[in-house]
């Protein structure tokens, strides 16, 4: 096979002509000799044109410089070739960037240089992209070295790919600390829950804390969102600003909002969009909503009263009025609030409101403020108004500033007529010259009259009260009291007073001599019942003297019982009793009554009734009396049915109820409404003959009430009358029923020795056989100043000292005793007195004596004491 012979100068050629690059030759001096025409073309140049020129002519004249080096370089064989980047400067004056070979071509024998081969290939476009891409970085650079924002870039797996420099100067750390790195260590655990959840692809706005190399958190504000294609090495790019201090005055702002319950708003009218801080949900106690608020959901709040007065007050804020409204809010659950609703419009260049920008504040208390201000105004302008003295204010000058209707028609001086006059005009020069040296309580007492302009005077009552503003005394009131009524009361008050002294005096004075003498009778019969070889006649004689003595007695102790707690002066005693005890020594006393009309008794006592009680076993006793009798006199067959339940116990107090039922004749409604008035008789309608005084009730109703109780008829279809009362009585602690239980087992009568001073020979007789009969030593004496004289000669355990007596009364005796004897030595002094009224006995334990029994002496009432006073002496002792 024969081979083509190449013709390699035209091959050559052919390639040099249709190269894409530029390849020219230049001379050693930089004459261009030789160029292909992609070398022309890119230059703008003809052939003919740039062989005329050299290389310098066409090379940007700040790339000469590095051209000579590079020309040096080759030229003293320091390399073969270079490449590199340089401009050259078109035929049109335009900058074109090529990459430049150049070469050395020399002499093979002489190693002269000949010319420099160039291959040229225009970059502009690679350079522009490269400048451009230089610039951005650049940019990006600047913004990342000196934004005061972190710059961060991580993978979709949370990797740190770049972190800009500022996050040495926010964190505290390099960004050679983060690269590479998840750095979820620097999140707050709370806020790292959050972001896990977070979508970023659409972008997302986080409030966020980050740690800083010290430990404190700080508050940043990120930008975060998804870059990059799907699935194409996507990136997550979060720019952060630090806003600690901004979150720090928000607080602030938000808690000075709270405090002030106030909270801020704005109303972008075009749009119908309202934005709220969170003091405004706080103020409607919602949960902040999540979705834009348009004016229409305003409404839902108010009342639609209410609603069409805030519609009115808008329009007059479009204007150009500020919005200033106060409405009532109640919530889901009834509450109520005050709220007040301010806002200032904003309008565009063509005075179109666009926006209301305002606040909303809670004023619920300064509302009740206002409304208890107001009601305080009403109340004081009322009491001044309606009030029945006259009331008069001035100032410190003394002229008058206002005046009641009252004080009008005292001075017969208008309002009008007397501001700005001296008050003297109407109190007189003297009284004020008072009041104007400070001497309050002195104008006082002298200001006793109201001069009228007609020329009368009224008398009054004066106060003066001073008018404190500001703690400044600013002036004065002056409330008159017109007293002439209350004068002529007191006349006839005192008048009353006179005569109910009287009225105590003269039953004073009959209950002693009454009782003085009934004292012998009752007391000789009890001692004539006790003598022997008595016939039954006799006996039987006796029997109705003591009856009928005993009925006396008890119709005189019932109207000084009565008159004594009518007056008040009606003391209980507080004692320790058995109440079951109580009841059955009542039923002891009306068993005659019973068995003479053979009724049936039934009795029931509640078993949480406790043992002791503390009260007047005494009265109550007196108030069972009544009832439990009334039931006898008034029942002819039939039964009595007693009940007593234990009603309540609080703490160391016990209500008992008593329920007393009979089968007797019964009381008519319209009768019973009396039953319980003074002097009024059972027996007036039941056709019998009256017996007693007709204050039995009346006296039970006041000891009962004595007991905090009550007394009352029970409706009661059965035949008979049903009383039930109700009284209040103390239980003691357990430890002290354990005192008065072992006391009371321990008690018993010793003998003592016991002086009688008594003037009166049948009542010192009565007396000293009723005590000698228990075992007890007596001596008597029929003076206060024997008395004394026996007290002082020998020690006696209790004295029983009539009051009234020769020489010296049982007062003036009782005085000297205490006064000449130490206390432990000195006797019980019992006051014996016919005196059984209002006031005597604390006229008796006034003037020292111990003990209070009244005239006739029975031994009811005598041995108790005795006994009483024996059983303290032991425990005395024992203790």
């Amino acid at each position: 096979m024969q081979v083509q012979r190449v013709d390699h100068h035209e091959l050559f050629e052919q390639i040099y002509t249709q190269a894409p690059i530029g390849i020219a030759l230049a001379s050693p001096e930089g004459q261009w000799t030789k160029a292909n025409p992609a070398f022309c073309q890119m230059l703008g140049y003809t052939s003919e044109e740039l062989l005329t020129r050299t290389y310098q002519d066409i090379t940007h004249p700040d790339d000469l410089a590095g051209d000579f080096d590079y020309v040096c370089g080759l030229l003293e064989g320091k390399s073969k070739g270079y490449q590199y980047e340089k401009r050259y400067v078109r035929k049109d004056g335009q900058t074109l960037w090529i990459s430049l070979h150049v070469a050395l071509v020399r002499d093979e024998p002489t190693n002269e240089p000949l010319y420099f081969i160039c291959h040229v290939v225009n970059i502009s476009d690679r350079k522009a992209i490269e400048q451009k891409m230089a610039y951005k970085e650049e940019i990006f650079n600047l913004i990342s070295t000196h934004a005061q924002e972190i710059i961060y870039i991580a993978s979709t797996d949370g990797k740190c790919q770049f972190c800009s420099p500022s996050v040495q100067q926010l964190l505290g750390i390099s960004p050679d600390d983060v690269l590479g790195k998840t750095n979820f260590e620097f999140f707050h655990p709370q806020d790292l829950e959050r972001i896990k959840h977070i979508n970023f692809t659409n972008g997302s706005l986080l409030r966020l804390r980050l740690r800083h190399k010290d430990g404190h958190y700080l508050w940043i504000e990120t930008t975060c969102k998804m870059i990059g294609e799907a699935g194409q090495n996507q990136k997550i790019l979060a720019i952060g600003r630090d806003i600690s201090e901004r979150k720090k005055h928000e607080e602030i702002s938000a808690e000075a909002e709270r405090i002030a319950s106030i909270g801020s708003w704005e109303w972008d009218i075009l749009n119908d969009y309202i934005s709220c801080s969170d003091q405004i949900f706080e103020i409607f106690e919602l949960e902040r909503s999540r979705g834009p608020l348009r004016s229409g959901d305003i409404f839902k709040f108010i009342d639609p009263a209410d609603g069409k007065r805030l519609r009115e007050h808008i329009e007059w804020a479009i204007k150009g009025e500020p919005l200033d409204f106060e409405y009532r809010y109640v919530n889901a659950d009834g509450n109520e609030k005050h709220l007040h609703l301010r806002g200032i419009m904003s309008f565009d260049e063509d005075d179109r409101p666009i926006r209301i920008n305002g606040t909303l504040q809670d004023i619920t208390e300064r509302k009740l403020v206002e409304f208890k201000l107001q009601e305080s105004v009403e109340r004081y302008t009322s009491l001044k108004k309606y009030n029945h003295d006259a009331i008069i204010s001035f100032n410190m000058k003394g002229n008058i500033m206002n005046a009641n209707p009252v004080a009008i028609e005292m001075t017969g001086c208008p309002v009008s007529e007397m501001a700005g006059t001296p008050i003297a005009r109407f109190i007189g020069e003297d009284n004020y010259r008072h009041i104007e040296q400070g001497q309050y309580e002195l104008a006082e007492k002298e200001i006793d009259k109201i001069l009228h302009v007609g020329g009368h005077e009224t008398e009054v009552l004066a106060t003066l009260a001073p008018i404190i503003i500001n703690n400044k005394n600013v002036g004065f009131y002056l409330i008159a009291k017109d007293i002439t009524e209350q004068k002529k009361l007191l006349i006839a008050k005192e008048t009353a007073e006179r005569m109910s002294q009287a009225k105590s005096e003269f039953l004073a004075m009959m209950s002693h001599e009454i009782r003085t003498p009934m004292n012998g009778v009752i007391g000789m019969t009890d001692l004539l019942l006790e003598t022997e070889g008595l016939s039954g006649e006799q006996k039987e004689y006796i029997e109705i003297i003591k009856k009928s003595g005993e009925s006396l007695l008890a119709i005189i102790n019932d109207i000084l019982d009565f008159s004594k707690i009518e007056s008040g002066k009606t003391d209980l005693i507080d004692g320790p009793f058995d109440l079951k005890s109580v009841v059955h020594e009542t039923i002891d006393m009306v068993k005659p009554g019973i068995r003479e009309k053979k009724l049936k008794v039934g009795l029931t006592l509640d078993d949480k009734i406790p043992t002791p009680l503390f009260g007047d076993a005494y009265r109550l006793k007196q108030v069972l009396t009544n009832v439990i009798g009334n039931a006898v006199k008034f029942t002819s067959e039939g039964r009595i049915d007693i009940d007593v339940r234990l009603e309540e116990v609080k703490e160391f107090d016990a209500c008992f109820r008593f329920r007393v039922k009979d089968t007797g004749i019964g009381i008519p409604v319209e009768k019973r409404e009396h039953l319980f008035q003074p002097f009024y008789q059972l027996d007036n309608f039941m056709t019998r003959k009256p017996q007693g005084t007709g204050l039995g009730l009346a006296i039970s109703k006041k000891l009962v009430q004595l007991m905090h109780g009550d007394i009352w008829i029970e409706e009661n279809k059965e035949p008979g009358t049903t009383f039930v009362f109700t009284v209040w009585l103390k239980t003691k602690t357990s430890e002290e029923i354990s005192i008065y239980q072992h006391e009371y087992e321990r008690a018993r009568t010793d003998s003592l020795r016991i002086l009688i001073a008594e003037d009166n020979e049948v009542n010192q007789l009565v007396l000293r056989k009723m005590i000698e009969k228990k075992g007890h030593h007596v001596d008597n004496v029929v003076n206060g100043k024997d008395a004394v004289e026996a007290v002082k000669r020998a020690h006696y355990d209790i004295v029983f000292m009539d009051v009234h007596m020769p020489k010296l009364n049982g007062f003036e005796a009782t005085r000297q005793i205490k006064e000449t004897l130490p206390e432990n030595e000195c006797p019980f002094i019992v006051a014996v007195t016919a005196n059984a009224l209002r006031g005597d006995k604390e006229r008796c334990l006034e003037a020292g004596m111990d003990a209070y029994v009244s005239k006739p002496i029975r031994s009811e009432s005598v041995l108790p004491l005795i006994e009483d006073f024996n059983n303290r002496k032991k425990a005395s002792s024992w203790r």
